[in-house]
C-alpha cells in the first residue's frame, strides 16, 4: 500500500513539474505573460511587450544638452498650443524637463508634475524652488493611477513614458477620468516605423499600435503632428 501511495505521489509531482515546465504563456483579463526580450518585463498588451522603467539614475539623460536638437522640445511645446489658464498634467514627468517649459506659458493655470519615483519628484521640488514658480503641483502617481482629481485637466503630456507603464489599461482609465470633456492627450513616442532612429525597439511605438491601445480604452486619434525629428506627436481625445 505504501509503495502504491509513493508511486502515485511521484506520478503526481512529475505531471505537475512537466506541466509547469511546458507552460510558456499565461493570460489575465488584459495582459499576456510570457518569455520576452532582455529590455522587456515579459508582460504584453495588445501584442506589445512592456519595457522596463528607466530609473532615476537616468536623470542626466533627461537633462542632456543635446535633447533640444534631437527632439525639438520647443516645437513640441508649441504643438500643445498652451493657453494661459490651461491645467496640464505631465505624466512620468521625470526631472521636470517639460514641466518647467510649460509652467511659464500656463501662468494663470496649473501644471501637475506626476511621477512614481520619489527621487524624480524631489528633483522637481528643488528646481521649482529655484525657479520660484507657484503654478506647479507635484504629485506622486502609482503603477495603476495618475492620482489626479476627476475632470481636472485640459491637457495630458506623456513623453517617452507610456511604453513603460506596467498597467496601461488602468493608467488610461485613470487619465480618462481626469481629462475634461474636450481635453487632449499628447502622446510622444519614438517612431517604431523607423528603424534608423537609434532607440531600443521596446522604447518606440508605431502609430497603429498606439491607436489600437488607446481605442480599446475610450480614445480616438485626433491627429498625429509629424514635425518632430524622431518622435510621433499623437493627439488623442475621448471617443
Amino acid at each position: 500500500m505504501k509503495k502504491y501511495i509513493y508511486s502515485l505521489l511521484i506520478l503526481t509531482v512529475s505531471l505537475f513539474f512537466f506541466q509547469c515546465k511546458g507552460q510558456t504563456e499565461n493570460t489575465s483579463e488584459n495582459y499576456v505573460f510570457k518569455t520576452g526580450s532582455f529590455d522587456g518585463i515579459g508582460k504584453f498588451y495588445k501584442g506589445r511587450e512592456i519595457s522596463h522603467v528607466m530609473g532615476f539614475l537616468g536623470m542626466s539623460w533627461l537633462e542632456r544638452p543635446e535633447r533640444e536638437k534631437e527632439e525639438n522640445t520647443s516645437r513640441l511645446i508649441k504643438n500643445m498650443n498652451i493657453l494661459p489658464d490651461d491645467r496640464i498634467a505631465d505624466i512620468g514627468a521625470g526631472s521636470g524637463y517639460h514641466v518647467f517649459k510649460m509652467a511659464p506659458l500656463a501662468k494663470e493655470g496649473l501644471i501637475y508634475a506626476v511621477d512614481i519615483q520619489d527621487e524624480m519628484l524631489q528633483a522637481i521640488k528643488k528646481a521649482k524652488k529655484e525657479a520660484d514658480l507657484e503654478n506647479i503641483k507635484i504629485l506622486k502617481g502609482s503603477e495603476k493611477s495618475v492620482n489626479l482629481p476627476a475632470n481636472s485637466v485640459d491637457k495630458i503630456l506623456m513623453v517617452d513614458v507610456y511604453h513603460e507603464f506596467s498597467y496601461p489599461v488602468e493608467m488610461l482609465t485613470s487619465m480618462h477620468k481626469a481629462l475634461r470633456e474636450n481635453g487632449e492627450i499628447y502622446l510622444i513616442e519614438y517612431r517604431g516605423e523607423d528603424a534608423s532612429i537609434p532607440i531600443k525597439k521596446l522604447h518606440k511605438m508605431t502609430e497603429a499600435q498606439a491607436v489600437k491601445e488607446f481605442k480599446a480604452n475610450g480614445y480616438v486619434l485626433k491627429e498625429n503632428i509629424s514635425n518632430l525629428p524622431w518622435q510621433h506627436c499623437m493627439v488623442f481625445v475621448k471617443e
